[in-house]
């Protein structure tokens, strides 16, 4: 299992709703904390490993590590943020992305049981910012069109080198 990066096709599209949770289930997330850790990140989506499935792990210093199973978010607030996020799949590439400050979320644990979690600051942002790999997008894509044209040079000169 290896950390797919810009440019791969699978990063685009959208992920399956997760139908059963079983022990290849288990195994894979125990594996995507695995692959977290080794990447230095706060948070992987299912797609970022090639599996397009509603799934995604999150681990935030002084917090918990969460799994979030089929998330929906049912509720942003108004008020915004503007934090500099990165990205597993970006290596290397850092930008200031605005997102709502709070949101709530609902989703299934590991063991298939349902919760509703209210998340602020980098939680929030974390959360977000996998939800999103599950829809088919990178934070890059809250970028305007100039950042983004600027990230994808970086992006391809460090991939040439």
């Amino acid at each position: 299992m290896q950390i797919l990066t810009l440019g791969n096709e699978l990063l685009r599209q959208k992920a399956d709703k997760v139908n059963k949770i079983d022990t290849d289930l288990t195994k894979t997330i125990q594996q995507m904390f695995t692959i977290l850790k080794d990447g230095k990140g706060v948070g992987l989506a299912g797609p970022q490993i090639g599996l397009l499935k509603r799934i995604f792990v999150v681990s935030i210093a002084d917090d918990i590590p969460r799994v979030f199973i089929n998330p929906v978010i049912i509720e942003t607030s108004t008020e915004t943020l503007k934090y500099e996020e990165g990205c597993l799949s970006i290596p290397g590439v850092w930008a200031d992305v605005i997102r709502p400050k709070q949101i709530t979320v609902q989703a299934l644990n590991e063991k298939g049981r349902p919760f509703t979690l209210e998340a602020g600051g980098i939680l929030a942002r974390v959360i977000l910012h996998e939800y999103d790999h599950l829809e088919g997008k990178l934070f890059i894509d809250r970028l305007s069109e100039a950042k983004q044209k600027r990230i994808f040079a970086k992006f391809d000169k460090k991939a040439k080198a």
